[in-house]
């Protein structure tokens, strides 16, 4: 329960109808001092948010406190900010975690001034849930904090903070990311990384070779993510190890090295592609499809053809858009 002697606002000061709830939230029965908060919350009155605040701060209950972190998520003045900010250091999980989640969900890039105040914290999970609340704020001031957090020892740190800079999209960005995505020691930040760079300029030679280099990546999710940002990105000097990738050992990085040869418009992955019509997964005879018909080349309308009789209907339906966009591009 909260203890009267410590609180760090005036009952005096609050509205009626919240004054009146004060009692409850001294209540012996956590479920009781749970309940007013929400009674509180739901006044949407800006004074009565101070026993909450309180209450996340003081309460006994991790569940109280943590019904506290909730709720005032859906309020960003500076002092509910950091409140939330300080609750992340708090000794339960579930209070942590509510409180990151209430700060992950801000939207006033006012609030980036307070977040920044504790980006530097020691705790990486502090830390983690700070960077995550910048990202999701946009805020362009956490650029700095952001790259060099990429260093931090803990992988959930360095996740955030690849977030943070593929949100920001500042060209600043381009070289550590692209380290990062050849050089983590984690499949997962590589991954991150390789997709963050899609915001880079189709003709940088530095961030080109970076993506090659992460589409021989020894896990298959990250040339999976380098054959999607080859192609977003149609850097053309990708074309022939997108052509290998069409043999990987993992679909997936198939069917999204298919997509980027598309994307790219070099007819000389028509026959690769072409190869791939009689492949026994439909996701990828699809994908080849689609493809093709990006190429415009009228070369591969004999085997598009006999592709129409597929068993697969989503199959049939991609290779008549195939066959119009190729018809369409003859006349």
């Amino acid at each position: 329960m909260t203890d009267p002697t410590i609180l760090t606002y005036d009952p005096q000061t609050l509205v009626p109808e919240a004054a009146a709830l004060l009692p409850r939230l001294a209540n012996a029965d956590a479920v009781v001092r749970r309940i007013a908060l929400l009674e509180l919350a739901d006044l949407e009155d800006p004074d009565a948010l101070q026993p909450i605040v309180a209450a996340l701060k003081h309460d006994e209950s991790a569940d109280v406190r943590s019904e506290a972190a909730r709720v005032l998520g859906a309020w960003e003045q500076r002092e509910i900010v950091a409140a939330l900010c300080e609750a992340l250091t708090d000794a339960e999980h579930d209070v942590r975690e509510a409180a990151a989640s209430s700060l992950s969900a801000l939207k006033d890039a006012s609030s980036g001034e307070v977040l920044c105040l504790w980006v530097d914290h020691s705790e990486p999970f502090v830390k983690a849930a700070i960077l995550r609340a910048l990202r999701e704020l946009r805020y362009a001031d956490a650029f700095s904090a952001a790259v060099r957090a990429l260093n931090h020892d803990d992988a959930g740190v360095r996740i955030e903070a690849v977030g943070v800079l593929g949100w920001l999209k500042d060209a600043r960005a381009l070289v550590p990311l692209a380290r990062v995505a050849t050089r983590d020691t984690s499949a997962e930040i590589r991954r991150a990384a390789v997709g963050a760079l899609g915001f880079a300029p189709a003709d940088d030679a530095a961030i080109a070779d970076a993506l090659l280099h992460a589409l021989a990546d020894s896990a298959w999710q990250v040339r999976e993510e380098a054959a999607t940002t080859l192609g977003k990105l149609r850097v053309q000097s990708a074309r022939d190890t997108l052509i290998a990738g069409l043999d990987d050992a993992y679909w997936q990085v198939r069917l999204r090295a298919a997509r980027a040869l598309g994307q790219l418009g070099d007819r000389a992955a028509a026959q690769p592609l072409v190869a791939l019509l009689p492949h026994t997964i439909s996701n990828l005879r699809k994908e080849a499809a689609l493809a093709l018909g990006e190429l415009r080349d009228p070369s591969v309308i004999p085997p598009l053809e006999h592709a129409l009789n597929d068993a697969d209907p989503e199959v049939r339906k991609a290779v008549r858009i195939a066959l119009q966009q190729i018809g369409q591009s003859a006349r």
